[in-house]
């Protein structure tokens, strides 16, 4: 069993890696900003967090705990926020950035409730360079690679 101490910082862990994902978009004026990716990364977090180790009852009545269950619920509630998020305009797709990157920071607070600290934190990182990968391809003189 995690501490309560534990379970603290990783839900503030989670809050920082969902803030950061959150300014990112925030600054470049996307749909979903940082209260949207802190929520998401905090609640994916919490939600893991109470499948693991909310439930000690189950154990004491010998039924095995499944917090994997809670995982593929985190991802499919999200899919459908990150679905509402993208829209067609004619032959224009806008949105699909954002909700990608709502998914995965819905990933990283799961990984880091999970207690996956470094693929977590690898995650957030490898996900903001991919977040800023238009703004270095301009850099370098390369076109721009498309959406959003």
């Amino acid at each position: 069993m995690v501490d309560a101490k534990e379970m603290a910082f990783r839900l503030v862990l989670a809050f920082l890696v969902g803030f950061f994902i959150g300014l990112e978009r925030e600054r470049r004026h996307k749909p979903a900003g940082v209260r949207t990716h802190t929520l998401v990364a905090l609640g994916a977090a919490l939600f893991t967090l109470i499948g693991s180790y909310g439930f000690p009852q189950r154990e004491a009545a010998y039924l095995p705990a499944d917090p994997t269950r809670v995982a593929a619920q985190v991802v499919t509630g999200v899919g459908f926020i990150g679905g509402g998020i993208i829209f067609k305009d004619h032959d224009h797709i806008r949105g699909l950035t954002t909700a990608a990157s709502i998914w995965v920071t819905a990933a990283l607070g799961t990984g880091i409730a999970a207690g996956l600290y470094l693929p977590a934190l690898l995650g957030a990182l490898l996900g903001y360079i991919t977040l800023r990968l238009n703004y270095l391809l301009r850099r370098l003189g390369i076109e721009e690679a498309g959406e959003e």
